[in-house]
């Protein structure tokens, strides 16, 4: 399932993208450019703009691929998401690049050595590369606050 976040649910894409779901996100982009992308990628447009629900729902094949997203709070949004289209027992956290949204490939950590500060080499167990940004993954001092953020939605699989 893929999704395309509007510029309204910016941490909803992102925090889709931690549970390992492919969403697109543009900071800044023309509805009608949105919607089109959507229909030629065949994704989901997740939004709280109804305007933009309204013009979607005009586009041959987007009527059903559409959720107006309730909540303005990043956390029931998730939830939203979750629920509706039944995703819990396919969340993969950790597996997309937040930043350009590929899937992360595992890096050895003998590998990591020259690519990381030394610090974090000795302390990190496991690395993930982005192969389209090339961005550097690792469990750092921030991932256990992010740990207890994934079990609201991981801990909660039906």
């Amino acid at each position: 399932m893929k999704f395309f976040a509007d510029c309204m649910v910016g941490k909803l894409a992102r925090w889709l993208r931690i549970l390992g779901f492919d969403v697109s996100y543009y900071r800044r982009i023309d509805d009608e450019d949105l919607i089109e992308l959507a229909a030629r990628e065949k994704r989901l447009i997740l939004t709280r703009d109804h305007e933009l629900i309204k013009k979607a729902s005009r586009r041959r094949g987007l009527k059903n691929r559409l959720l107006l997203i309730e909540s303005d709070r990043w956390e029931e949004q998730v939830e939203q998401v979750l629920d509706h289209f039944n995703l819990r027992k396919k969340i993969a956290p950790n597996s997309r690049c937040l930043e350009c949204n590929e899937k992360l490939k595992f890096l050895p950590k003998a590998r990591a050595r020259n690519l990381v500060p030394p610090f974090v080499y000795e302390k990190a167990d496991s690395f993930a590369l982005c192969p389209g940004c090339g961005r550097l993954f690792w469990k750092g001092t921030h991932f256990q606050d992010m740990e207890k953020k994934l079990a609201r939605f991981v801990g909660q699989k039906k």
